[in-house]
């Protein structure tokens, strides 16, 4: 099986979230499981400087509209390319600065679409399977049954959509630049709204559509989750599966973590209280004989902090001490920092991010919040689970897969989930989680079972191959 993963980020050489967790650890597994796999990326300034990719002595030449681009194939790692054009990669960032996205993005990632076939035909690689990732790879689909119909006529696609929040939109203007006829300009094809969606062309270009968790495959398909598409998702439902993300134990292991204060495991919890001093010391969180809660990740609506901060001042009244680390729009972020001021001592807020001071709110928090409006996967309940950190999160996506609603009754569960988004139903929440933590006895139970929980790669992993094998029968059919 001769598979080519194309994405706009991979773990270890370009991130800016868990696309790249994904689609990094997805190759490794792939080859672990006996699978030829390439992966495709730009190259990034980032790339260039800290890896210094091999420059392969093959080149392609990509047409936009009237415009030609030469570009040489790099590569780092057996069967890892870069794929170089310094007038669209050469940049600090990978999508955008503060102020916003880069006005050429569009023709950024049509352009990477087109160099990822043409690299595959110059490299000789013959694909068994094309699997591509959300809006910047989304047209490649689409392009194995148009142009490039003829030089892949017996490969397969797979379109996996991490987040149906970013589609990939822009003005008509860039129709021409896409090498596609006016006739995909249309209801059925990619345009929306009297605009180019590219995230639409992976959609109906793709052999098999992915989601990163089952209820996220679900969720899509209604006008509460399909953010404008659930009509043209709902055409390709029976192709459309849902295949849960996983994480690396191995990378997250606090009895071997060595950006922790201390380590710990299931046979020996004494660490993370220790963790947890060193936090709150840390963070000036003064206010004692309170658990102390964790928020790790971006700073955006999609991630309900305005849930959060709407219900703060209940949820701190309850007896709550909370750590947030990150970074997003600048409207939630002031609101964060004023409720350290009104808070202080009991509400700690770090703008940026730092892999390390998030290690160290895995390991002291006793609970994680996820109030996310939407969540395709989650990982970060993954990862607090694996060093005891309790989630309390809204019942949506992924979290529904991974976390299970605590019952008083039985005494089981590995998390405490809420409906609604309404702050109340967070902060009612929050207050079960409290109660709970009243007792340790229960709550070390609740603590040991989150420490046990185990999403592994490798079983997502298989599921993908056998997609693939699925998929490519069909193509030879």
């Amino acid at each position: 099986m001769n598979v080519v993963l194309a994405t706009s980020e991979a773990i270890p050489y370009a991130k800016t979230g868990g696309l790249a967790d994904v689609t990094g650890s997805l190759l490794g597994e792939l080859r672990s499981l006996g699978v030829h796999a390439s992966l495709f990326v730009p190259l990034y300034q980032s790339i260039r400087k800290k890896f210094k990719p091999v420059d392969t002595g093959h080149s392609v030449k990509v047409s936009l509209g009237t415009k030609s681009y030469e570009s040489k194939i790099f590569s780092f790692d057996d069967s890892v390319y870069f794929i170089e054009c310094d007038e669209f990669f050469n940049r600090e960032e990978l999508y955008g600065t503060s102020s916003g996205d880069f006005e050429d993005n569009a023709q950024r990632f049509i352009f990477f679409s087109k160099a990822v076939l043409e690299a595959c035909i110059e490299l000789g690689l013959k694909p068994d399977v094309i699997h591509t990732n959300d809006w910047e790879t989304a047209l490649i689909p689409l392009y194995m049954k148009t142009i490039y119909k003829k030089q892949f006529p017996r490969a397969a696609s797979i379109f996996t959509i991490h987040n149906l929040g970013y589609q990939g939109i822009f003005p008509s203007s860039v129709m021409p630049l896409t090498g596609l006829g006016k006739e995909w300009f249309t209801l059925n094809g990619i345009e929306f709204f009297g605009q180019v969606n590219l995230l639409k062309a992976g959609i109906i270009g793709a052999d098999i559509i992915t989601t990163v968790s089952k209820n996220y495959a679900r969720q899509i398909l209604t006008k509460e989750y399909g953010a404008g598409l659930e009509g043209v998702l709902a055409q390709r439902e029976k192709d459309i599966v849902g295949i849960l993300n996983g994480i690396d134990y191995n990378e997250w292991d606090p009895s071997a973590d060595p950006a922790i204060t201390a380590r710990y495991s299931l046979d020996s919890l004494a660490g993370k209280a220790r963790c947890r001093s060193a936090l709150k010391k840390e963070c000036g969180i003064t206010r004692r004989g309170v658990p102390l809660a964790g928020i790790v990740g971006r700073l955006s609506s999609q991630k309900g902090i305005d849930i959060f901060l709407e219900a703060v001042d209940e949820i701190i009244r309850a007896g709550l001490n909370v750590v947030v680390l990150g970074l997003g729009e600048e409207v939630l972020q002031k609101g964060l920092i004023a409720a350290t001021k009104k808070y202080r001592g009991k509400v700690f807020v770090k703008v940026g991010f730092d892999e390390e001071f998030a290690r160290r709110i895995y390991s002291g928090c006793d609970m994680l919040l996820m109030p996310s409006h939407y969540e395709p996967c989650g990982l970060v309940q993954m990862i607090a689970m694996r060093y005891g950190a309790v989630p309390v999160a809204r019942a949506t996506g992924g979290l529904v897969d991974t976390i299970k609603d605590y019952s008083h009754v039985s005494g089981r569960g590995t998390g405490f989930l809420f409906t609604g988004r309404w702050p109340s139903a967070m902060a009612e929440c929050v207050k079960r989680a409290i109660c709970v933590y009243s007792s340790k006895d229960q709550w070390k139970k609740l603590v040991v079972g989150c420490m046990k929980q185990r999403f592994h790669w490798k079983a997502s992993a298989r599921k993908y191959v056998a997609l693939y094998r699925e998929v490519k029968r069909k193509a030879m059919a």
